[in-house]
Parts: C-alpha cells; sequence; structure tokens
C-alpha cells in the first residue's frame, strides 16, 4: 500500500466490508464518489458523520432514528391497536415502504436459536409484553421470516402471549426461508392483508 492511496485504500476497505459490496464493488463505489466530489462524496461524508452521532435505537420498539421515540411509536395516528413484530430494523423499514401497515412495531432484534446460543432473554420478547398493557394492544402481527428460526421464535411469543390478544402471522406470499427486507411492495401487502389467527 503507497503512502499516497493509503487512505483511499482504507476507505475502500471499509466499503468492501458493506452488505453486497466486495473489494471491487467497492473500489468503483469509491472511485465514483472521488469524481463526484462535490455532489456526492462531501455531502456524503458530512451526513455519515451526522447519523453516527444522532442515530439511537428507539426506546419503545427498536426501530432506528435520531429520537429516543421513534415518528412511528410518537404519532398518535398509529396507535391503533395493532402491533407488528419483525426480527430486525430492515424488516421494519420493509414493511413501511409497503405502506399497507398502519400500526405500530415491535423490533426483536434476532431470533431465537439454539444453534448461536441466542434465547428469549437476548431478544425483546419482554418488552413486548410490557406493550399489550401500555398500549392497549389489541392485536399482535408475528411478521417474523419463514425459517425454521423463525417460525421456533413465533410460536414461543404466540405462547407467551396466548390468550391475552388476537395473535396472528403473515399469510400467503411469503416463500419458505424468506426475509422480509428481500420482498416486493406488493408481495409484502398480499401477505399482510391474507395475515391468519394464530390462537
Amino acid at each position: 500500500m503507497s503512502h499516497s492511496t493509503r487512505d483511499i485504500d482504507a476507505l475502500i476497505e471499509l466499503m468492501a466490508k458493506l452488505p453486497g459490496l466486495g473489494p471491487r464493488s467497492a473500489r468503483r463505489a469509491v472511485l465514483h464518489l472521488i469524481r463526484k466530489r462535490a455532489l456526492l462524496l462531501t455531502p456524503l461524508a458530512d451526513l455519515m458523520q451526522t447519523v453516527a452521532a444522532t442515530a439511537r435505537e428507539c426506546l419503545r420498539c427498536g426501530n432506528i432514528g435520531t429520537a429516543e421515540i421513534c415518528d412511528i411509536c410518537s404519532s398518535n395516528k398509529r396507535a391503533n391497536g395493532e402491533i407488528c413484530v419483525v426480527e430486525d430494523v430492515a424488516d421494519l423499514w420493509a414493511m413501511e415502504r409497503s405502506g399497507v401497515f398502519k400500526g405500530r412495531y415491535h423490533v426483536l432484534g434476532g431470533t431465537l436459536s439454539a444453534l448461536d446460543s441466542v434465547g428469549p432473554e437476548e431478544l425483546r420478547i419482554p418488552q413486548l409484553v410490557d406493550r399489550l398493557e401500555s398500549e392497549s394492544v389489541t392485536e399482535v402481527i408475528l411478521a417474523v421470516g419463514a425459517t425454521i428460526d423463525g417460525q421456533t421464535t413465533a410460536h414461543y411469543i404466540a405462547d407467551q402471549l396466548q390468550g391475552r390478544v388476537r395473535l396472528t402471522s403473515l399469510a400467503q406470499g411469503v416463500p419458505i426461508g424468506g426475509e422480509l427486507d428481500y420482498l416486493d411492495d406488493g408481495t409484502i401487502t398480499a401477505a399482510l392483508n391474507a395475515r391468519k389467527d394464530l390462537s
């Protein structure tokens, strides 16, 4: 690594660690950013510094925003008694992209996994139970992935909430092994609209 390109090489190495980018894609991206310095690189650097300083997890649902309570949780329009439970923030953002869900969310922060030693105490399940009373929840929609760990998590949550609230899950359109973040908006809409009771 030559001294003259050390910072650029370091930037490429960092970019290559991002999901979906390898070394080749990172080199192309960095070269493009440098060529469009005023239009892209400088504003991107400024925004990244701002986000690094202000981004935080919503204390109520686990969404990522810049306030202690995110815009969705603080909106009275979203207080319709429905909470959609998702594995991570990417899934929440995918549901929001579809524009079909008008309630609030709860981000678990993963799924139960014996292999990875992730038990109920590592997920945000106790906080979900606490929200039933404080937010007058009438329905919990389990929108976890159709993986083995996702379904194990859904069954565990269903057991915890059984008899306390209406429990539903996403229906048709979610393929086995599918993750919400990779589904198109129409598929998410169909799955939410055709959700089925678990109880």
